[in-house]
């Protein structure tokens, strides 16, 4: 019997474990190095690891219920300083983890009211976690390529099995 929770699972691990890799990475930065600017979506490395936090905060906000919508990006950079940012992420990418390992199959499908700038978006459970795990994957890739040009090269970006 296929248990239609273990690619979210695994997800969720493969989420923290990548984050923890990159944000290890950008605390051996030499100093500059964070907030040098770079080429990509967001400017720097602290822009892009920052974006992938608040939009996590974002999307976990609506998984769980919340309403705050487009207010978890209104500070682009709520952690200049990429320790408090790994803290932060992990405590986000913990979140993540206890509410997958948390549901039930059936609760793929509740729906989940995302609150965006001009409207209310509904869509599934399984579609608004694979959102959150796309989206950071997506920009973690954007600050691996940028790692490419400092002192520190960018981690391998997951696992065959992830763990934190």
């Amino acid at each position: 019997m296929t248990d239609p929770l273990r690619p979210y699972r695994q997800l969720a691990r493969n989420n923290l474990l990548a984050n923890r890799r990159l944000q290890r990475a950008a605390a051996a930065l030499q100093p500059g190095e964070w907030q040098a600017p770079r080429s990509g979506f967001f400017p720097g490395l602290c822009a892009t690891l920052n974006h992938i936090y608040a939009v996590d905060l974002f999307y976990i906000d609506a998984l769980h219920g919340g309403t705050l919508g487009p207010r978890a990006w209104a500070d682009s950079q709520p952690y200049p300083d990429p320790t408090a940012l790994a803290i932060a992420q992990n405590a986000m990418d913990m979140r993540v983890l206890t509410l997958v390992e948390g549901l039930a199959s059936d609760d793929l499908t509740r729906p989940v009211h995302i609150r965006r700038a001009d409207r209310i978006q509904t869509e599934t459970m399984a579609d608004t976690l694979m959102h959150l795990f796309l989206h950071s994957q997506h920009h973690r890739g954007q600050a691996h390529a940028m790692l490419s040009g400092t002192s520190v090269p960018p981690p391998p970006s997951s696992t065959s099995s992830p763990s934190p």
